[in-house]
């Protein structure tokens, strides 16, 4: 990856890794725009659901999302967040997560298309993996690490934070597999792995930049 260019940054992690954190430190250190929050906020003003629905509703087969969004209020433009989408005229009120799928890919190449960026999530290792210059890195860490973070930034049970992993990791899962065809697990997607077990965030993004200077 070459930082002289417009590039692509993409962070796969598991929940409780910190993963997020360390695309966030990437994205300063290199100047880019992260694009974490803005993606969810962009399809919650397009199909008027929240956040929480729009990740529980991606690892629901379609019929179901479809059932739900058509008993909500209409949608409205996405034109109004800056991006001349076709789906938006096309989707109407029988949303599917292949709706929603559509609109995170346009929603994310629009975001690189203005200039280098970092991406949390969002399949994002599939969606630019045309990109002429990126770099995929996976951030994991093991079960008890993650317990814990999640316990300490949430203020819950170990119970809740192994629930919420269990359900999250099984929801991205199914979407990811669903769409790239691939399991979000197979090291092959990937230019770096990283285990976040006794490593600080800024040590993994220390990592992630040294292997981009060389």
């Amino acid at each position: 990856m070459n930082t002289n260019n417009p590039f692509v940054i993409t962070i796969s992690r598991e929940v409780g890794s910190g993963g997020h954190t360390v695309g966030a430190i990437l994205a300063e250190r290199l100047g880019a725009r992260y694009c974490d929050k803005f993606l969810l906020e962009a399809l919650e003003k397009k199909f008027n659901l929240s956040a929480e629905t729009i990740e529980h509703l991606k690892a629901e087969k379609k019929g179901w999302l479809s059932e739900l969004v058509s008993k909500v209020s209409p949608i409205p433009s996405i034109e109004a967040l800056g991006f001349n989408s076709r789906y938006s005229k096309e989707i109407g009120s029988a949303v599917t997560t292949d709706d929603l799928f559509k609109a995170e890919v346009e929603i994310l190449k629009s975001f690189a298309a203005i200039g280098s960026c970092v991406v949390a999530g969002r399949s994002g290792f599939f969606v630019f993996k045309n990109h002429p210059n990126k770099l995929n890195v996976f951030i994991s860490a093991s079960m008890q690490h993650r317990v814990q973070r999640v316990m300490s930034k949430q203020g819950i049970s170990e119970a809740e934070a192994a629930e919420i992993i269990n359900n999250l990791d099984s929801a991205r899962e199914n979407y990811v597999k669903r769409y790239a065809g691939v399991s979000r697990y197979d090291l092959r997607n990937y230019d770096i792995v990283l285990s976040a077990d006794d490593h600080s965030e800024d040590t993994l993004a220390d990592i992630v930049m040294s292997y981009i200077s060389r």
